[in-house]
């Protein structure tokens, strides 16, 4: 769908975009309304505001809406089957527990973070840290010492997966609105991922953890469980065909985890290098055996063979295929809402793109001088400040830009390494309107001013950390 020609000049379309975005802050911090109704709602008002023929407005809406839901909801769906497989038949338990003992003692904090960073790539922050909190509170009786010498690393590479690397809705959501390719997106992302969170969290944790002392909560140790961490009635359901606990009595060995986990890396890798290839004039990659494993490397097609062969090494060995589907339905349940609250968020930024509001805040900050990496950077960071929500400032800012970033013809590398800027601009100071915030601070027993000074400090570094990496990247390439 095309633009329209702008109704008002540069500062009442930004007057318009400040009272959008106030708008949508009143409804969902002080009415406490729902994100997706406040979301859909905010963009009907703005679509008038700007002065959208109202026969067009309907249009205008399932612009965004549905062009971020379509590649968004597969993605995530598939995602979270994945990481559902892994949690319930242990492979988790078998990822970190095999790199621990493998790292050594002295270096279980490190060990938890890569685990935690290798299962965050299917997983979304809040579940995988749900997932780990036994295995970091069990690891931190064992060893002693502040709790979050090991509660940091972990939750900080779950942080750091969701907001950078697809298929993660905020990365992919802003891929696409910015014209970017998600294969890219993933092969740049992840090890800027990793980097920053090794120098923004791991680090930090280290010294955060000598400062200041968190005792190990007890949070999920009210209840006496066995040696594999199964309360009483958790035993009783694992016996039950249908349950919805760990799947049998054998986990799967680590190599059978970690080599599931390449298995999309390796898939959507094939996309790109054809991609690359065909681009150099090198092959064709529209033809014949390349055209083939370019579609093996799409990253939805490259993600439902994870999850089929999850299914067949995984679930299918341990229980019934009845039983497999009641656990692939139980972790699409409460997706839902996070694909809805997506896709109206990529909606009010296409609302905003189409207005003509991106391209005047862009050129107001292009007027300061500002380079569009800083832009996207900046106006992530007021969002995420502002409203709490990562992937509701990835969406907006990736509406917001994806004018200018179509008239600068980037290339896939440098939209990647524009991704990676508002998703850094998205992670930086958690606080107490972030969800995220407050499932730390009531999992690992800590109070507010302690996760303060704590989580939305390494959430800050992280951030900090990210963006210089990809600036500095911005500035060679």
């Amino acid at each position: 769908m095309e633009a329209i020609e702008p109704a008002y000049g540069t500062a009442v379309l930004l007057l318009i975009a400040a009272g959008a975005v106030a708008l949508l802050l009143f409804l969902i911090m002080k009415v406490r309304l729902h994100a997706f109704v406040a979301l859909v709602g905010v963009s009907v008002v703005t679509a008038i505001a700007v002065g959208f023929p109202l026969a067009d407005v309907p249009d205008v809406l399932m612009f965004g809406f549905a062009d971020t839901i379509g590649s968004v909801a597969l993605l995530v769906a598939f995602g979270v089957m994945l990481g559902r497989l892994l949690e319930v038949t242990g492979g988790a338990q078998v990822l970190a527990d095999t790199l621990i003992g493998r790292f050594g003692e002295s270096r279980a904090p490190f060990a938890l973070g890569v685990a935690a960073l290798c299962f965050g790539f299917p997983i979304f922050f809040d579940a995988g840290l749900v997932v780990f909190l036994p295995i970091i509170l069990t690891v931190a009786r064992r060893f002693g010492g502040s709790l979050l010498l090991y509660a940091l690393p972990a939750a900080g590479a779950f942080a750091a997966m969701h907001a950078m690397v697809p298929p993660h809705p905020g990365p992919v959501a802003a891929t696409e609105q910015l014209g970017g390719d998600i294969g890219v997106t993933l092969l740049i992302g992840a090890p800027i991922a990793v980097a920053a969170w090794y120098v923004g969290v791991y680090l930090v944790s280290r010294l955060l953890g000598r400062r200041v002392y968190v005792p190990v909560s007890d949070v999920v140790f009210g209840e006496v469980r066995d040696e594999r961490g199964l309360s009483g009635a958790e035993r009783e359901a694992e016996q039950e065909d249908g349950g919805s606990v760990r799947l049998g009595r054998t986990p799967p060995r680590f190599g059978v985890v970690a080599a599931l986990l390449l298995v999309p890396l390796v898939l959507i890798s094939f996309d790109t290098v054809l991609n690359t290839l065909g681009t150099a004039g090198v092959l064709d990659a529209d033809v014949g055996a390349a055209a083939f494993l370019g579609l093996l490397g799409a990253t939805p097609v490259a993600l439902m063979i994870t999850v089929v062969v999850a299914i067949l090494v995984l679930g299918r060995p341990r229980t019934s295929m009845a039983h497999v589907r009641t656990i692939v339905d139980e972790a699409l349940a409460p997706i839902c809402s996070i694909i809805l609250i997506t896709g109206a968020g990529g909606m009010f930024g296409g609302v905003l793109e189409l207005s003509g509001i991106g391209d005047a805040l862009s050129s107001s900050l292009s007027g300061l001088g500002i380079s569009l990496i800083l832009q996207a950077f900046v106006i992530a960071t007021l969002l995420r400040v502002a409203q709490g929500s990562a992937t509701v400032a990835l969406t907006t800012t990736g509406g917001l830009i994806a004018g200018a970033v179509a008239e600068a013809d980037l290339g896939d590398v440098r939209t990647a390494l524009l991704v990676v800027a508002i998703a850094a601009g998205a992670t930086v100071l958690s606080h107490v309107n972030d969800s995220g915030f407050w499932l730390v601070s009531r999992f690992f027993g800590m109070d507010e001013k302690t996760t303060l000074k704590t989580w939305t400090v390494m959430e800050t570094t992280l951030g900090l950390s990210a963006f210089a990496i990809a600036a500095g990247l911005w500035a060679v390439l």
